[in-house]
Parts: C-alpha cells; sequence; structure tokens
C-alpha cells in the first residue's frame, strides 16, 4: 500500500524528507499543484474541492495513507477530507506551538504561517490548549512561499528582513515555522536570528505518526518516490534535485484536466 503526500508546490518535500530519512523503503507519492500556487490566499472552499480531487487521484494510485503536507490545507480541508474519505488514513500538518510554548523562556513564540493557516480553527485550538500562558507574535509572510518556490534567494533573504524583526524585537526567541515551505529557508533564518533563538519545525513529528499508523516491513528495500505535478515537470525536476539532492522524473498530471 502507498502513501499519498500533497502540497501546493514544493513545501511538502521537508515532510516527505524527514519520512524518506526514517523510513527510505516506504513506497510514496507526491503531488504539487503548481498550477495554482500560492494556496494560502485561495477561499477555503476553493481549497477544499482542490484537496478533494487531488485526495480522489492518489486514492486510485493505491495510496491507503494521505500525508496533506500542506498547513494551509490541513488548516481548511482536513476534517473535511476525513468525513469525504472515511476508508484513508489522513495525517495533517499543526502548527508546532505546543512544542514551542514548552521550549521558550521568554513567553514569546514567533508563529510564520500563511493567512488561512493563522485563521483557521486548528490553530486556534492549539492555542488554545497548549498555549494560552504565551505571547504569539505571527505574520501572514507574504510572497515568502513565491520566493522559495522560485528559488529566489534574494527575495527569501528580503522578506525575511521584513518578517522578523517585529517577532524578535517582542522578545521571540522560538520560531515555528508554519508552512512545509519554510524550513527550505532554514539556514538563512538562523543566520539572522542567531543561536539564541530556536526554530521548531514539525515535519519529524508529523513523520514519525505517519509511521505509528503506516509501519513499512524492515526487511523492504529502499523504494524510489513517485513525483506528479501540475505545474512543468523539468522545472519540478531540478527544484527536487537542488532542495532533495536527488534526482527525479516527474509526470504532468493536473486534476482540473
Amino acid at each position: 500500500m502507498r502513501v499519498g503526500f500533497f502540497d501546493s508546490g514544493l513545501g511538502g518535500l521537508s515532510v516527505l524528507r524527514e519520512v524518506l530519512s526514517q523510513a527510505p523503503q516506504l513506497e510514496l507519492d507526491y503531488y504539487a499543484d503548481q498550477a495554482r500556487i500560492p494556496w494560502g490566499p485561495r477561499p477555503a472552499d476553493e481549497l477544499r474541492q482542490y484537496c478533494q480531487r487531488i485526495t480522489e487521484r492518489l486514492q486510485q494510485r493505491g495510496c491507503s495513507h494521505i500525508v496533506v503536507a500542506c498547513n494551509t490545507a490541513s488548516a481548511v480541508a482536513l476534517q473535511y477530507l476525513r468525513a469525504q474519505f472515511p476508508s484513508l488514513r489522513f495525517v495533517g500538518m499543526e502548527p508546532a506551538v505546543k512544542p514551542a510554548a514548552a521550549l521558550t523562556r521568554s513567553g514569546v513564540v514567533g508563529l510564520l504561517a500563511t493567512s488561512a493557516t493563522l485563521a483557521g480553527e486548528l490553530l486556534a485550538n492549539t492555542k488554545a490548549r497548549h498555549a494560552a500562558h504565551v505571547q504569539i507574535v505571527s505574520d501572514p509572510c507574504l510572497g515568502l512561499v513565491d520566493a522559495i518556490e522560485a528559488g529566489d534567494g534574494v527575495a527569501v533573504r528580503r522578506c525575511l528582513q521584513r518578517i522578523l524583526p517585529p517577532m524578535l524585537q517582542a522578545g521571540a526567541d522560538v520560531l515555528v515555522l508554519g508552512c512545509t515551505h519554510y524550513p527550505f529557508a532554514r539556514d538563512l533564518l538562523e543566520e539572522l536570528t542567531g543561536p539564541e533563538v530556536r526554530i521548531v519545525d514539525p515535519a519529524p513529528a508529523v513523520a514519525a505518526q505517519l509511521l505509528r499508523l503506516h509501519a513499512p516491513p524492515p526487511t523492504s528495500a529502499p523504494a524510489a518516490p513517485q513525483f506528479f505535478t501540475s505545474g512543468d515537470p523539468r522545472r519540478f525536476e531540478a527544484q527536487v534535485r537542488h532542495l532533495l539532492g536527488r534526482d527525479c522524473q516527474a509526470t504532468q498530471v493536473d486534476w482540473a484536466g
């Protein structure tokens, strides 16, 4: 049985990377909806339609477990998908506010996320349950996903130089990466914030949860992930090579078609 991953673009590769490091023998499909990126500003009903159609494609390929490797999609569509596909097991992204609240010494946490994630019920519930005692300084990070997708390091730096100062000035000593794209800017984040600021990436916890639900046989040989994009497959192959350091062959598949 296969595991399907999907995201608006490259971000979910940060989760896929973590899963591959822990269980390279899993059979994985990854779908990037690059024809419609970014997802963050889109209406919730529209995003739920995207997620449903992509899930249908992954189910047709034999995926029994689906990783919604996108904080925005998890915020607006995870519960909807579980209701629509009761035979599938879903693992979603939850902003790592709980571990950040446990780590902070200053009582201030910076949250980098998209506008849809920040407005979502999932984040509100997590904050109420686990972070009511800390101050959360958030930013919708406009333009950051686009800059990471484009591989534009100058634009990524410009975005972070706008986003980070209010968080640091407020005293944040922990930053939460609330979008799966943002781990690909981690080196620059660490450069701009310094070693005294902790950075929390939820990908390891998501990988661990998936493997609790779907542990591969220990004797299985490593399997090559299958990659699909609604955008340019050659460009996507180059992006995977740059971000993951591995060659792949991507297939263009557009759920809308």
